[in-house]
């Protein structure tokens, strides 16, 4: 038997002054795009935004629907975008919020698995890392220097 050990490393910034001049007007952009969700079941409103290499910034708010899947998470919604719509620009930095209807959320949100697959798809294709930015409405704010460390046993092409 073999073993092997994974490690990650992430910032914490404690409030949202700490953070960088550019990512917190990223972080700003989130609110702006949670305020847009469409989230009449959960009551769960998520925004994400993308810094693109070509100064773009691009976001996205959850969207759901009444077929439950069928329904798109902010940060999908936002990379989907940024693929379609600009096909050659490098994704530097995907900033997350969230925030709920029903209780505040002060504990940082992650993206879930299955955005977490997609980003590391866009971080794959563009072979280069892009930092990941999470917070709830408040408190601290999250940062991963690659989705690859929130998701470290990644799938991608090379298993097809």
């Amino acid at each position: 038997m073999k073993t092997f050990n994974i490690s990650a490393e992430f910032e914490i910034f404690d409030s949202f002054e700490e953070l960088p001049d550019n990512i917190g007007e990223l972080m700003k952009k989130t609110f702006e795009a949670r305020d847009k969700a469409y989230a009449p079941y959960s009551r769960f409103q998520v925004g994400a935004a993308l810094l693109l290499d070509n100064g773009e910034i691009i976001t996205g708010s959850n969207q759901e629907n009444a077929s439950y899947p069928s329904g798109l998470c902010a940060e999908r919604t936002a990379v989907f975008y940024a693929g379609a719509k600009f096909p050659e620009a490098r994704i530097e930095c995907i900033a997350v919020s969230a925030t709920s209807l029903k209780r505040p959320v002060t504990s940082p949100v992650p993206p879930c698995g299955a955005c977490r697959q997609a980003l590391v798809e866009y971080e794959v294709k563009q072979k280069t890392d892009m930092e990941v930015y999470f917070m709830g409405e408040s408190g601290a704010i999250v940062k991963a220097k690659s989705v690859k460390d929130l998701l470290p046993l990644i799938f991608d092409n090379s298993y097809l």
